[in-house]
Parts: C-alpha cells; sequence; structure tokens
C-alpha cells in the first residue's frame, strides 16, 4: 500500500499591512515578507489588499482586484513577484529595446 504525503507548505491565513505580507502556515509556521516584493500590493488601497482568496488548498493566494499571486513556496524562497513592464501607449505592448536597423 502506497500513501500520498503532501508536505508542500500551506498558508491558512494572510495578513497585509502597509509594510508587510505575513502569512500563517498549516503547520505552524509564521512567515513575513515585505510589501515592496509586490509591486501591486505596494500600490493597491488597503481595501483591496483586504480582498484576498487562498488557493489551491493553501498552495498560494490572490487579490482579485489586483490580479496578485503568491505562493507560500515563493515566500519561503525568497522570490518577489516580477518587476512591472512599461507598455507603450500608443502600441499596448511592452517597451523593449528593439536593434538599430541595418545601414547599407
Amino acid at each position: 500500500m502506497n500513501i500520498v504525503v503532501n508536505d508542500a507548505p500551506r498558508i491558512t491565513e494572510i495578513h497585509v499591512t502597509d509594510e508587510s505580507i505575513t502569512a500563517r502556515l498549516a503547520d505552524g509556521r509564521v512567515i513575513s515578507v515585505p510589501l515592496a516584493w509586490s509591486w501591486r500590493l505596494s500600490d493597491a488601497t488597503p481595501e483591496q489588499r483586504r480582498n484576498v482568496e487562498i488557493i489551491g488548498s493553501g498552495q498560494g493566494v490572490h487579490w482579485p482586484d489586483v490580479d496578485e499571486d503568491i505562493s507560500a513556496t515563493g515566500m519561503l524562497y525568497g522570490i518577489p513577484a516580477c518587476p512591472r513592464t512599461e507598455k507603450s501607449p500608443r502600441e499596448g505592448k511592452r517597451n523593449r529595446l528593439r536593434p538599430a536597423a541595418a545601414t547599407a
């Protein structure tokens, strides 16, 4: 007989302040990361920060008002959110450097 044990960290509670994101895990640990790790939450209102859902049986959390997701594993291993990318107002596309045109 095989028994599958899921030892992945699971979030049971989440709290966001003006300075930090704090999660309580199912095993009793409490972990915290700086709010600055999530530019979306840093820019969000307190009301938007309070509107949070625990997802994937606690594997992560989602803030629907600002479309932000953070995983328990990401918090434990110190993986901040990806930095924002600038978009061209005209094209609505990411603003990337393009190689200079070749001249003959």
